[in-house]
């Protein structure tokens, strides 16, 4: 949540004199999901009978159903195969580097989707999520906007916080993927790694001592906004996250390593 004007004038005078080794957000922080709420929005809508439009961010990308590469959102690539009328798999790449590779299956009565969703590190390492999804409005087969939830991961993620220069932090995931070297002075700063996506930028401000606001976009376009909160104890690191186009914000909970 924002803070009040009267908190926020207070507190940056409290984060001005204190040193980015003191910062309470630094550390590693471990993603709880039985204490978060994670939620995922995608659209399918078939124009053709090999030709889809795919609606997994914020730009559309309409794809042929052929299995081959193609241009995506970013850069990336996105490989749609019809491995069956209720079984496609789903492929996205980065310079010929597997960024994901999902296996979607419908129900017998096609108002549940299955992603059997698997992410490819750098390092060749994997990370595997479940998510079911249940059919919102209109549609057959995988047409239809689709709301789902994660069931499993095997790979919590783990967040790194780093002191960066004054006043300023580093957020990394813990595998070195993707990292953001970030001043809060509202500009914007790039994010890198070898699974970064080109044009991926990041500003933020600190609302409170404990309260931290990021806006996140590619290429110019939003991708969302994020609330980071401490916990009194300084022990939580809650993030709210706004994504366009969606009324319900999705929450992160990470607990201190």
């Amino acid at each position: 949540m924002l803070r009040t004007l009267l908190a926020l004038s207070t507190a940056c005078m409290a984060i001005a004199s204190a040193s980015a080794a003191t910062d309470p957000f630094v550390g590693d922080w471990k993603l709880n999901p039985s204490r978060s709420h994670i939620s995922d929005q995608m659209k399918v809508n078939c124009v053709e009978t090999n030709k889809c439009i795919f609606n997994l961010g914020p730009v559309p990308e309409t794809i042929v159903l052929d299995g081959t590469d193609q241009p995506g959102e970013f850069g990336p690539t996105l490989a749609v195969a019809v491995e069956a009328p209720d079984r496609w798999k789903v492929m996205r790449k980065k310079d010929g580097h597997l960024l994901i590779s999902a296996i979607w299956s419908l129900s017998s009565d096609a108002n549940t989707l299955t992603d059997d969703f698997t992410s490819i590190r750098s390092d060749g390492t994997t990370n595997n999520i479940k998510y079911t999804y249940k059919r919102s409005g209109a549609g057959t087969g995988f047409t239809a906007t689709w709301i789902g939830t994660p069931e499993a991961m095997t790979s919590p993620l783990v967040l790194q916080i780093r002191p960066f220069e004054e006043d300023g932090l580093s957020f990394a995931d813990s595998r070195g993927q993707d990292t953001n070297n970030i001043k809060f002075d509202g500009k914007d700063y790039p994010h890198s790694g070898p699974n970064s996506l080109a044009g991926f930028v990041s500003s933020g401000r600190r609302s409170a001592a404990h309260s931290i606001e990021l806006t996140d976009k590619v290429s110019g376009t939003l991708l969302r906004t994020r609330q980071l909160e401490l916990s009194p104890d300084l022990k939580t690191l809650s993030a709210t996250i706004q994504i366009p186009g969606r009324t319900e914000p999705d929450t992160q909970v990470f607990e201190r390593q």
